[in-house]
């Protein structure tokens, strides 16, 4: 089972006459709220640092962007740019996760990457354009692709984060503190599977279904070739999975998923799902936004059953 690439992608490009999304538009988080679809996408520019743009669409294919970006770098936490952001909405309340490269690190013992720490935050929005900072999810490891669950479970906050090689599920009562005894690895890669046989990291926001929690994720093999699954974990401890098919749904195939910025990637924050149909989108190579549909009826079946 494939997912089916939409005639219009590449949806989004760089703009040449903006300073700040000139060279790479990507990794989008995409969300449907008053009958509009509301994409905050990474951009990097002249500095090629990431700021956070935003765009509004009718379809969810044809998109109108802000000349000036929502969310940019205020300190030295995020001082070299602002990545990769996923929007839930819990109740009224919009909560953006992204990950933050700064130029200083505010963990203990040594930065994860040269020139500072790689932080994961949480904001938040009533309106998502003006985003409060709440802080970091945790300090001083390499720790990013985590994405907030769309309601409460036991009456906890949860989240999926990535402690590399491996997806784990973290548990909070204010998305301030975020306890490590609350904090369990649910899966890792499969070294005998080939595509993701080295890493794997969170998508977009889990999909709530009867069977279980659906969710898409990406993995990447020795090739660093970057590929799309799907699995489904337990209603109220997404700490076990239910099914895991051996098998991908997304890959690079297209020249500009191939080359680009970065070769051989697709890389899913999105999979809002609108009139029966999942709509994933994905930056390409680090250098494009494309999007890629299927029915939810077909790929909850196939994270069942596949």
């Amino acid at each position: 089972m494939r997912l089916i690439r939409h005639p219009a992608n590449p949806l989004l490009s760089p703009d040449p006459t903006s300073d700040w999304e000139t060279y790479n538009v990507f990794n989008p988080a995409v969300i449907q709220h008053n009958g509009l679809f509301h994409m905050n996408y990474r951009a990097q520019g002249l500095d090629w640092i990431s700021r956070i743009g935003h765009a509004v669409s009718e379809d969810g294919i044809h998109w109108n962007r802000m000349r000036a970006p929502i969310l940019v770098p205020q300190d030295a936490r995020d001082a070299r740019g602002i990545e990769d952001p996923r929007i839930t909405k819990l109740g009224d309340t919009f909560y953006m996760t992204y990950t933050a490269y700064g130029t200083e690190f505010y963990g203990q013992g040594e930065a994860t990457h040269s020139g500072g720490g790689v932080t994961p935050m949480i904001a938040k929005s009533e309106n998502l354009l003006t985003w409060e900072r709440l802080g970091a999810f945790v300090v001083g490891e390499d720790n990013k692709d985590h994405v907030l669950f769309p309601r409460k479970i036991n009456g906890r906050y949860t989240l999926l984060h990535r402690r590399k090689p491996n997806i784990w599920l973290a548990e909070s009562e204010d998305l301030q503190v975020w306890p490590e005894e609350w904090m369990r690895p649910i899966f890792g890669p499969r070294a005998e599977n080939g595509w993701d046989s080295l890493t794997v990291g969170a998508g977009g926001v889990p999909i709530e279904t009867d069977f279980g929690w659906l969710i898409i994720y990406h993995a990447y093999d020795s090739t660093h070739t970057y590929r799309l699954g799907a699995c489904l974990l337990d209603l109220e401890n997404p700490a076990t999975v239910i099914h895991r098919p051996n098998d991908f749904i997304f890959e690079p195939a297209e020249i500009w998923e191939i080359k680009g910025d970065v070769p051989n990637v697709v890389f899913s924050s999105a999979n809002p799902v609108v009139d029966n149909l999942v709509y994933v989108y994905y930056g390409a190579a680090d250098h494009l936004i494309g999007l890629a549909t299927i029915g939810f009826n077909d790929l909850l079946s196939f994270a069942r059953f596949g």
